[in-house]
């Protein structure tokens, strides 16, 4: 098995992708691929998957669009335990602090990024050796009605709290289905916002990501609905 040398051409040609790596280890993956495997993810957390988005292939890397952007198509990697339960929230996309005027949920890049997503659970139980961890089978996944109607309620009521001014209150408590995080590689990293007074203020960046209750349906009614 070789590293795909372009991106896939249609979702069939991706997905196909998905299933021939399935079952595979990272272990194995990384030595046909010729990448060094960490030691640990303690300072290499996106390294999974980063290694999967070389085997299938995807192009777009940190920029705000989709993986595949030519298939409007998503690729979320999942860690998971041996009971499919997720064993970390979901990171999306940063989350504007200086929004632009007129931004809808239509028109959100969180709304972007969920559209289509490629879902790829991977063993992630720190007993098992990161080159042991083994890669489950992919599958494709569009919000149904439901849970569009719940990350939109999240991402309204988080939005009305960045735009008034009160970004710093926003707790992580916050959403069922959708919540703000800092995202940064540590404290010092700051970016700009507004406080209730309209006036610029500095505060730590944040991130949109999906709760583990909202990503574990995803996966049970995937794997385990008839």
């Amino acid at each position: 098995m070789h590293l795909p040398m372009s991106p896939p051409v249609s979702s069939d040609d991706l997905l196909a992708r998905c299933h021939a790596i399935a079952g595979l280890t990272l272990g194995e993956l990384a030595d046909m691929a010729h990448v060094a495997i960490p030691e640990n993810l303690q300072r290499h957390k996106g390294w999974p998957g980063m290694l999967i988005e070389k085997w299938l292939g995807a192009s777009a890397g940190s920029k705000p669009q989709q993986d595949f952007p030519e298939l409007g198509i998503e690729l979320k990697t999942i860690p998971i335990d041996r009971q499919f339960t997720p064993l970390e929230t979901t990171y999306v996309c940063f989350a504007p602090l200086l929004m632009a005027p007129g931004v809808t949920w239509e028109t959100s890049n969180v709304r972007n990024k969920l559209q289509q997503v490629l879902w790829l659970p991977v063993e992630g139980e720190r007993t098992i050796p990161l080159a042991e961890r083994r890669v489950a089978t992919g599958f494709y996944w569009r919000p149904n009605e439901d849970e569009d109607m719940l990350l939109r309620a999240d991402w309204e009521e988080l939005t009305e709290q960045i735009i008034t001014g009160y970004v710093e209150s926003i707790t992580s408590r916050q959403g069922n289905a959708l919540h703000i995080r800092p995202k940064a590689a540590n404290g010092k990293v700051l970016t700009d916002a507004l406080n209730p007074d309209g006036e610029r203020i500095k505060t730590r960046p944040r991130g949109f990501y999906l709760r583990k209750t909202f990503t574990q349906n995803i996966l049970a009614n995937a794997f385990f609905t008839p």
